[in-house]
């Protein structure tokens, strides 16, 4: 089968799209032919070797943390899952990925794919929608009528967040560049604040319960939307290379995410896609071959949104 691979750490030309065996499901697994991975920013760190202390992979890895597909083999002791079945998953972050025609998966997490879009675009949804519900409701505990600022909103991670605040009918604030506005007022955000001409903490008037930060943005300005929270908030912080601050004496907690599978909270999100009331949103396909490029661009900084990456088909 053909899969991307990385033999050694380093840039995005240390990727190789070659042949490699096809895997044999084990206890417990299943084998997924492939319909779709899609890229996330951490692919580029692991690659790069940013995140061997976290996430320590064996070389040659596959990248490609998130799967859609088709159930093609099981190993034994598999129930609940059958040759056939449409799933979506978050693979384990230091197991061979998804960047292949096929990957195996441990069957437990894995769920159903919403019916009602293409299965590839379904390989959008898992890391970036773990991590926004995990973020606001896990951690920042939001809850209807509360106020919420959403730094960054305009990435894939926001998107989520903004369509998932709403739902639960909180007040939304978010900050996003021009070019993406009109998408993230587009997804229901009810203040859109253009932090590339506007001062974000001079802007929010009244307090905020929470502040989710997605963006990468120096220290000073991530302590400084601390002082927006109203006492016994919190800022929740995706950005894990630069610890979420806090205030102690006004009780605001500072909080670093990191995403965890979940294949019960995946399912909610996937029936949420099922019903219309969440929306995926991917800016363009590429096909795996494509993988190295798609690579490079996003080091550049290159990418207009969510990408998918697409499996051969047979």
């Amino acid at each position: 089968m053909k899969a991307v691979r990385f033999h050694e750490f380093g840039g995005p030309e240390v990727l190789r799209h070659e042949d490699v065996p096809q895997p044999t499901p084990r206890a417990g697994q299943v084998r997924i032919r492939v319909a779709a991975t899609s890229f996330n920013g951490v692919d580029g760190n692991i690659r790069a070797g940013y995140m061997r202390g976290p996430i320590p992979v064996e070389l040659p890895h596959t990248p490609g943390i998130d799967v859609a597909g088709t159930v093609d083999a099981l190993g034994a002791g598999v129930a609940g899952v059958a040759v056939g079945d449409r799933v979506i998953g978050l693979l384990p972050m230091t197991a061979p990925g998804a960047a292949a025609e096929y990957v195996l998966a441990p069957a437990d997490i894995l769920t159903a794919a919403p019916r009602n879009i293409p299965l590839a675009d379904s390989a959008a949804l898992p890391l970036v929608g773990l991590t926004a519900w995990q973020a606001l409701f896990d951690h920042g505990k939001l809850t209807a009528g509360q106020r919420v600022l959403i730094n960054g909103a305009g990435g894939a991670v926001g998107g989520y967040a903004v369509q998932l605040a709403k739902e639960v009918r909180a007040h939304v604030i978010a900050t996003a560049s021009p070019r993406s506005a009109a998408r993230v007022k587009g997804a229901g955000a009810d203040e859109v604040i253009d932090h590339t001409t506007t001062d974000v903490t001079a802007a929010v008037t009244e307090p905020v319960d929470l502040v989710l930060n997605l963006a990468p943005v120096a220290p000073e300005r991530l302590a400084a939307l601390v002082t927006l929270i109203r006492n016994g908030g919190a800022l929740v912080n995706t950005t894990v290379w630069m610890p979420a601050p806090s205030d102690e004496e006004r009780g605001v907690r500072g909080i670093d995410v990191y995403v965890r599978g979940d294949a019960d909270q995946l399912a909610d999100l996937a029936a949420r896609v099922g019903t219309g009331e969440l929306r995926v949103d991917v800016a363009q396909r590429v096909a795996l071959a494509d993988l190295p490029a798609l690579h490079a661009k996003a080091g550049a900084g290159e990418l207009p949104g969510k990408t998918v990456v697409l499996a051969p088909t047979a």
